[in-house]
């Protein structure tokens, strides 16, 4: 059987029972780690970073099209 995962960012909402107990139901996963514990996790964390840049604060690490590829 596969595990689904959902991956968050620790807030409260995250972590009340309004919305964990509907995960729990339906066998989805939420790891609660201790703060600061994405070191197996760094390419996420890297790719969303960028795409936070790129797209929420208009910060683009990319000048243009031909300087992604």
């Amino acid at each position: 059987m596969t595990t689904l995962t959902h991956q968050f960012d620790r807030g409260s909402q995250y972590v009340s029972i309004r919305y964990s107990e509907p995960q729990a139901v339906a066998s989805i996963e939420s790891p609660v780690g201790s703060r600061g514990d994405n070191y197996d996790n760094a390419l996420a964390e890297t790719t969303d970073g960028l795409y936070k840049a790129e797209l929420i604060n208009r910060r683009a690490p990319w000048k243009s099209p031909e300087s992604v590829a």
